[in-house]
């Protein structure tokens, strides 16, 4: 039974009851007086009989209560718990991501955060899971390939697909626990250009090393001679520096302000330091060996990469007179300079955190042709000493 009491604060007299095993407290405005008293006793007592009859209906009382909005989530979850409804889009996508998050890196749950709660949930959101149809995401990939950014620049089809794949892991996954066939059936990812690859030359890259400014010297050294990326480089510790084996030993990386683990367990390797490696590190241990950062700001923090290529290496570049790159295109100068080099491609590999030898030659075989003997070089040479051996044959008779 409820009853009728004065909240101590305010002396205002309120509403005490529970409804659905929940201890319900609702406010009046109402000073504390026989009259108003007995007043509101009358509302409780109709509100006792409705909840003991299973009639009452809390928004008809309290419509801007807070509480509404919480028996009206229960009532929900208990529909659906009993199969008469399915839940929307949103309120799964929220219980998905809540039992998905803890297997992820924090920068991965920012993303996947940052994707359900944008144009998909505006798309989606209200609708229930086993509504939605294969003509729903279509054409909501459709309305992705429409959107123009602030610079003119239409969405890229990597990040069109990556609300997509997004999209599927949660609806199959409602599929499955709630019984429906996944409307997520013989779609295919929209086709991305090739990965523009543009490596510098080595005179390029000694051109850059040259004449940086001296405090990023050792930085763009390490950058151009290891191919590490940059939120390896930007995260380095001097605890990986081990100039005894003179090995670089790759465990975390720095993203969107935040210490982190690797991405993969392939990319959790040690990186052999060459010559202009070494020097450059035991030029750095000069400067901020007493830091923990081996590339660190004048706070001691890690560098910020935007920073350094709006300031450094963009300005560099229009200096020398070389075309733009993003700075990752030191990954790929290292990686084309191994190969010309003739290093071992199971050896490069592992250098650059890959767990195989395909990417590599599917991404740089045309910069090293001669070495994996796949620009028909052997065939010529077959052919040149067939035509040899046959003019001599000639000449004998």
């Amino acid at each position: 039974m409820g009853n009728i009491c004065p909240r101590k604060e305010t002396g205002k007299l309120l509403f005490d009851f529970k409804y659905q095993k929940v201890r319900c407290r609702e406010q009046t405005t109402l000073e504390d007086t026989k009259a108003n008293r007995k007043r509101l006793q009358n509302v409780m007592d109709k509100i006792d009989a409705e909840i003991t009859l299973g009639q009452f209906n809390y928004a008809a009382y309290f419509p801007n209560s807070a509480m509404v909005t919480k028996f009206d989530k229960l009532e929900t979850q208990k529909r659906i718990m009993s199969g008469d409804i399915k839940p929307t889009f949103k309120a799964f996508s929220d219980e998905w991501f809540d039992e998905m998050q803890v297997g992820w890196r924090r920068s991965h749950q920012q993303s996947v955060r940052q994707l359900l709660d944008g144009r998909m949930m505006d798309w989606f959101g209200d609708k229930e899971v086993n509504h939605i149809t294969k003509a729903d995401i279509l054409k909501f990939r459709a309305s992705l390939g429409k959107v123009t950014r602030k610079n003119g620049k239409s969405l890229s089809a990597e990040y069109i697909n990556k609300h997509i794949k997004i999209f599927r892991m949660v609806i199959n996954e409602a599929a499955d626990r709630f019984d429906f066939t996944t409307p997520y059936k013989g779609i295919k990812p929209l086709r991305r250009p090739k990965p523009q690859i543009e490596p510098f030359t080595l005179n390029e890259v000694n051109l850059i090393i040259n004449n940086v400014r001296k405090d990023y010297k050792s930085y763009y050294t390490v950058r151009f001679y290891t191919g590490v990326r940059t939120a390896e480089i930007d995260g380095l510790k001097w605890e990986y520096i081990d100039f005894e084996r003179r090995q670089i030993l790759i465990r975390e990386t720095y993203v969107r302000g935040q210490m982190e683990d690797t991405k993969t367990d392939g990319s959790q390797r040690e990186i052999e330091m060459s010559t202009p490696v070494y020097e450059a590190l035991k030029e750095q241990h000069k400067v901020t060996g007493r830091s923990l950062y081996v590339f660190a700001n004048r706070e001691g923090n890690p560098v910020n990469y935007n920073n350094i290529s709006r300031r450094i290496w963009h300005p560099l570049l229009r200096f020398l007179d070389i075309p733009r790159r993003k700075p990752y295109q030191t990954r790929h100068t290292a990686a084309t300079l191994w190969l010309a080099a003739g290093e071992n491609p199971e050896w490069i590999a592992r250098q650059l955190g890959h767990t195989s030898t395909e990417m590599l030659f599917r991404v740089y075989s045309r910069y090293v042709p001669n070495l994996t003997r796949q620009d028909g070089s052997a065939f010529e040479l077959l052919l040149a000493k067939t035509a040899q051996t046959r003019a001599a044959q000639e000449m004998k008779e």
